[in-house]
């Protein structure tokens, strides 16, 4: 096999990066379904902290988590930077759909596999497991996250119980008018 063939056989992945405060994060774009403009997200009662609300994704309702509380971070301030990733995840084999409010959404990029570098073992605020690796820029790091792995079943069950709940209170009202 010549050497031409060994890079071509080379598999890419694409992800896309984001920002929370000075750090950069991506996500597989295979968990992206679309990136919305911040819009008006509805507190719900007795969520944990990192669960922001909830907003209208076309007649649906969508939890949206703060990434910035979820990884040890201040709360997320509005910005006109500030915007909402829709992901489907997967959890206990179950597709989840969530939002995550992120600073910035930055750039898509496509990553050979040997450009991925492990990730680190210590000196990390974040669990490894969350990490799949990282991709060395110019200044400094991208983390990518296994999004799957970020949020644990107890989490994903919390946003599903809240997005069922939030759906009773819309079908009640529907049925009243």
């Amino acid at each position: 096999m010549e050497e031409n063939e060994i890079k071509t056989n080379e598999n890419i992945t694409t992800f896309l990066s984001f920002q929370l405060g000075k750090e950069f994060f991506a996500v597989n774009v295979a968990k992206v379904l679309t990136i919305l403009e911040l819009k008006p997200i509805t507190k719900v009662p007795n969520a944990p902290e990192f669960m922001r609300g909830v907003i209208n994704l076309r007649g649906n309702v969508l939890p949206v988590i703060d990434m910035r509380i979820k990884f040890g971070m201040p709360p997320t301030e509005f910005t006109t930077n500030t915007c909402i990733i829709v992901l489907n995840v997967i959890i206990d084999e179950e597709n989840v759909q969530l939002g995550i409010l992120v600073d910035a959404v930055d750039e898509v990029l496509e990553i050979k596999d040997h450009e991925i570098e492990a990730s680190p073992t210590i000196g990390t605020k974040y669990k490894v497991e969350f990490i799949q690796g990282m991709y060395k820029l110019e200044l400094g790091f991208i983390m990518l996250l296994n999004i799957d792995l970020i949020f644990n079943t107890q989490e994903l069950l919390i946003a599903k119980e809240v997005e069922n709940k939030t759906e009773l209170v819309e079908e009640t009202k529907k049925t009243k008018k």
